[in-house]
């Protein structure tokens, strides 16, 4: 069991007590917007079993994140393997907060402790982070841990259906860069 500890957050393990606000999360549509189609409980209560299956097996992955002070479950953020069926190799950052969440820094602040914890403890030598091109403020969340793109790695997501969810953004991070 690993818990990783921030000024205002702890990412840990996930509770039973985190399904109903994660299930709620991911049923809204403007946490989903560049995700895809909402998830209903069935599949939220999934997503938490792989997740969990993923942190016991490689010590990473989708942590829960709690804010400190009041124990409020907020969302997640973590490292994982890139899906096989990418044109591209490594390690993913990602995050995703609830609604009441967004714009207090939780983002940054959670994704900068998995991406230190990737870098010094797993030993990672590049994390990446991928999203749609519209996706401007998860763009700015990478900006901000000094992730760097390149216009020519952006790419067609394969799984995704043609529209705006298909064309996606890859932002990269050396282990030792600034930031």
């Amino acid at each position: 069991m690993v818990e990783i500890d921030t000024e205002r957050l702890v990412l840990r393990d996930w509770r039973k007590s985190d399904l109903a606000p994660w299930a709620a999360m991911n049923a809204d549509p403007e946490v989903r917007e560049h995700l895809g189609p909402v998830l209903n409980p069935h599949e939220a209560a999934a997503s938490i079993e792989s997740f969990q299956h993923d942190l016991d097996r490689n010590g990473f992955g989708f942590w829960a994140v709690q804010v400190r002070a009041t124990g409020e479950f907020i969302g997640f953020t973590g490292l994982d393997p890139v899906d096989e069926n990418m044109p591209f190799t490594g390690v993913e950052a990602g995050w995703r907060l609830a609604r009441t969440a967004w714009g207090h820094g939780y983002a940054t602040e959670a994704a900068r402790a998995a991406l230190a914890y990737g870098f010094n403890t797993v030993g990672l030598p590049e994390i990446l982070a991928i999203t749609t091109k519209t996706n401007l403020r998860s763009q700015a969340v990478m900006r901000r841990l000094g992730m760097t793109t390149d216009p020519a790695e952006d790419f067609d997501d394969p799984d995704a259906e043609p529209g705006p969810l298909r064309h996606q953004v890859l932002y990269r991070k050396l282990r030792g860069s600034d930031a």
